[in-house]
């Protein structure tokens, strides 16, 4: 049987694509660009085919991902204009060391480092509260921090607030995949969404009494901790692999969950 060749799709029709998902008109777009809407329409049907200058200009205007303007880039012929190196390779070597001094200084408070599939690139030694009782092929590389979260045999049975708390990181995946239209995050929201939960979800975050943020109520070594988080992102990446980087810090909601997680002791369930 002969496998069916990919025939890459020509940069007016992504163009089109995206700027569909971005909910603009072509009058929109090539008013942000400052071109005409006849030379974009053109560009769009493939009547004409657009400058490397005019691809980074229309893709400045769409707000997209580093990895999808270089995907543009080679649906038009030229070649990416952004870097994609591995984190381990000596050009990252402060980016390593950066990510490093922040894990280790938020201890004794759990911090991960995350790609953009969610995919768990680092952690500090604080992140060990999440993962105890977690089935070992879910922390298997690539172990994934939202499969990890809101699986059955992952975190799910210790999280108090289960229902809320899946309800905030399906919102936050949901946006994410209308931000990048990435299929694969596509694929996993509908897997996560898949997983039982016997706790009511709320359709809408809305606070409480005396709530500023979305909790993370967790059960562990016989008290409820509560964290609340702070997501960090490198300023200014020109790389792919920085830009796709995000660092998810944990800090304590409560008086009491400091001083749990300072003590350190553990306590029987």
């Amino acid at each position: 049987m002969i496998a069916a060749k990919h025939t890459p799709r020509p940069v007016g029709e992504l163009l089109r694509r995206w700027r569909e998902q971005r909910r603009l008109s072509q009058l929109e777009l090539a008013g942000q660009a400052d071109i005409s809407t006849r030379h974009l329409s053109f560009v769009e049907t493939s009547r004409s085919l657009p400058s490397r200058a005019m691809v980074l200009r229309l893709v400045e205007q769409l707000d997209l991902p580093l990895r999808d303007r270089n995907a543009l880039l080679l649906a038009a012929g030229y070649a990416p204009v952004y870097s994609e190196a591995p984190l381990d390779s000596p050009q990252m070597s402060a980016v390593r060391t950066a990510v490093r001094q922040i894990l280790t200084a938020h201890e004794p408070y759990p911090a991960v480092v995350i790609d953009r599939g969610w995919n768990l690139v680092d952690a500090n030694a604080g992140v060990a509260t999440f993962l105890a009782g977690c089935a070992p092929e879910l922390l298997a590389p690539p172990a994934n921090v939202l499969r990890i979260s809101l699986h059955p045999d992952g975190m799910a049975p210790r999280i108090v607030n289960l229902g809320e708390w899946r309800a905030h990181l399906l919102g936050r995946l949901r946006r994410e995949v209308a931000q990048t239209a990435d299929p694969r995050l596509s694929d996993l929201l509908a897997e996560l969404r898949g997983y039982p939960c016997d706790r009511p979800e709320p359709e809408t975050e809305h606070p409480g009494a005396s709530d500023i943020a979305v909790p993370l109520r967790i059960r562990h070594d016989g008290r409820e901790l509560s964290f609340i988080s702070t997501i960090a992102t490198f300023g200014t990446p020109l790389d792919v692999t920085l830009a796709e980087l995000s660092i998810e810090s944990f800090f304590p909601a409560d008086a009491q969950t400091a001083a749990a997680l300072r003590d350190g002791r553990p306590r029987s369930e």
